[in-house]
């Protein structure tokens, strides 16, 4: 059962993260930041995977904390439901277009945080959603989940379609890097034995 729930409670915010890796696509989503659940949905329908998070978080004062913090326990709940991550494919990759924008997106279940995001947005807010923000997703999912993640965002005119085109390689390349590999049930994906 690769499932996880995962709840973070701080003064900034308060989250639940529920998931399941061998899902449908469902999202049920409460962010309290519009932009951050359109691209969640995203992550998702693109990744074939059951999430549900519901997150109170401190907006009154920015989206800062909110982005950042569903990104962290986000993190946790795919480190959860991956578990020793025997028989995964490991590594995961996706192209995706939208328009004129075009992003490449690859991730390896490594077990060690690193990203490398390289994005020059076309403007800087998405009607209210700052664009940084989105780097600060990545960065606190990367930091629990203990992936490495490289972030390109290749052409694009249109800052939403060049955030959107994102979120859905990210999906993507989650989903062919959680995979399970049938030539290697039970097997750890590396000459160290662990990850």
């Amino acid at each position: 059962m690769r499932q996880a729930d995962v709840t973070r409670n701080t003064l900034e915010t308060k989250i639940s993260v529920r998931i399941n890796l061998d899902g449908t696509g469902a999202a049920e989503l409460n962010t309290g930041v519009p932009f951050l659940d359109h691209m969640l949905d995203q992550i998702a329908r693109h990744g074939v995977i059951d999430l549900a998070i519901h997150c109170d978080g401190d907006t009154y004062i920015d989206d800062h904390h909110t982005v950042e913090d569903v990104g962290i326990t986000l993190g946790q709940a795919f480190a959860k439901a991956l578990g020793d991550k025997k028989g995964i494919r490991r590594y995961g990759h996706a192209y995706v277009p939208l328009d004129e924008a075009l992003s490449r997106v690859v991730v390896d279940f490594s077990g060690r945080p690193g990203l490398h995001y390289f994005v020059e947005y076309t403007r800087a807010r998405i009607g209210n959603f700052d664009v940084d923000l989105a780097r600060e997703f990545f960065q606190g999912f990367v930091n629990h989940a203990g992936v490495s993640l490289h972030i390109d965002n290749l052409r694009g005119d249109n800052a939403h379609h060049q955030c959107e085109t994102i979120f859905k390689a990210f999906g993507r390349a989650l989903r062919a890097a959680a995979e399970v590999d049938p030539r290697l049930a039970g097997v750890v994906p590396s000459t160290k034995g662990a990850l």
